[in-house]
């Protein structure tokens, strides 16, 4: 392993520990009761070190995709589908590679926070609009023309109730299945 894959390597482990010390930490005293100075140090770092690997503490359990792997899931859906399709398949795909995985349980972990906490489902949302500002930026670039209206509202709709697909699942506390979950609140929109 060269230098930078050591520093890469360490950076990753420094960023996984903060995030579990941090979820445990939220699950012991409840999320508005911890504070980013009780995770740096359960965690055994600095507080400026907390802030290099997440905005804040709600960073930790709410987490953006990036553009690139917003690109990557949207370029793997057929162009041809319609925009709310496209989303769903982006989705599904998303919880797929988790579901099952050893990352499920951590991804439990998160969201049963979120779903314990007011503040973070109400944050939750603003995190929706964000995702969906990436997705309509990406298909804006992908096909050369400007989004309008009409795909603000059906991406909107469509990465909420991918939200309250999580939050459905979180709720169930492994009673229920992530994909069914995810599925059962696009399943929604079309019954509407």
């Amino acid at each position: 392993m060269n230098e930078a894959e050591g520093r890469s390597a360490r950076w990753e482990d420094t960023h996984h520990r903060i995030g579990a010390t941090a979820v445990q930490l939220f699950h012991e005293h409840g999320f508005d009761a911890v504070s980013i100075g009780q995770i740096a140090a359960a965690s055994g770092v600095s507080v400026p070190t907390f802030y290099a690997h997440y905005a804040g503490k709600e960073h930790v359990v709410l987490q953006l995709p990036t553009p690139e792997q917003t690109a990557a899931l949207l370029a793997a859906q057929p162009p041809e589908l319609p925009l709310g399709q496209r989303i769903r398949g982006m989705c599904v795909q998303a919880v797929s590679t988790v579901a099952g995985s050893e990352h499920e349980a951590a991804l439990a972990a998160r969201w049963q926070v979120v779903a314990a906490t007011p503040a973070l489902r109400h944050r939750a949302a603003e995190f929706e609009r964000a995702t969906a500002g990436l997705v309509l930026a990406e298909l804006a670039a992908a096909t050369g023309r400007p989004v309008g209206p009409t795909d603000a509202v059906v991406a909107g709709a469509y990465l909420s109730a991918y939200t309250v697909g999580l939050l459905l699942w979180a709720d169930s506390r492994g009673e229920r299945k992530l994909l069914e979950c995810v599925e059962e609140a696009f399943d929604a929109l079309g019954a509407t």
